[in-house]
């Protein structure tokens, strides 16, 4: 008696990788590219051939998260960046989704303090040098923010 199994946002069944892997790649090898790093020395760096390399970035393997730790050190980026601008239907591909555990939250129900939009605005906000300025950067913010 056959069981029926739920996927498990693998689709090497149907013949594809899933889009989430396939968008890591293409982030991993956007940012190898813009460092201008060859992926037999990004392989290097963190201990595999180019050919495991050419497998992340293609999607057709699925890097661990240890891995994934490795790559975004030799990088200089952190592990968000690898799933930054991933479509909400690339999303609806997650193993968690497919399998219906895992609800999609919209971006106007996550926290505003964890958004990359946030860390970049308080960062950029503090390197401004003149307390002044900074003072009226606030009082901006504050009354664009009470307009409807």
């Amino acid at each position: 008696m056959a069981q029926d199994r739920k996927s498990s946002g693998r689709m090497a069944s149907k013949g594809f990788p899933n889009p989430i892997d396939v968008h890591v790649g293409r982030k991993l090898q956007l940012r190898r590219t813009l460092l201008g790093l060859s992926q037999e020395r990004l392989g290097n760096l963190i201990g595999l051939t180019f050919q495991q390399i050419q497998k992340y970035e293609s999607g057709a393997n699925r890097v661990s998260s240890s891995r994934l730790y490795d790559i975004a050190r030799v990088l200089d980026i952190g592990i968000t960046y690898f799933f930054e601008g991933i479509s909400a239907e690339v999303q609806e591909q997650s193993p968690g989704h497919l399998q219906g555990a895992v609800p999609l939250v919209s971006e106007d129900e996550r926290d505003p303090m964890a958004r990359r939009e946030t860390l970049e605005l308080v960062r950029a906000y503090y390197q401004i040098r003149s307390a002044k300025v900074r003072k009226h950067l606030v009082d901006l913010t504050r009354s664009l923010g009470k307009t409807k």
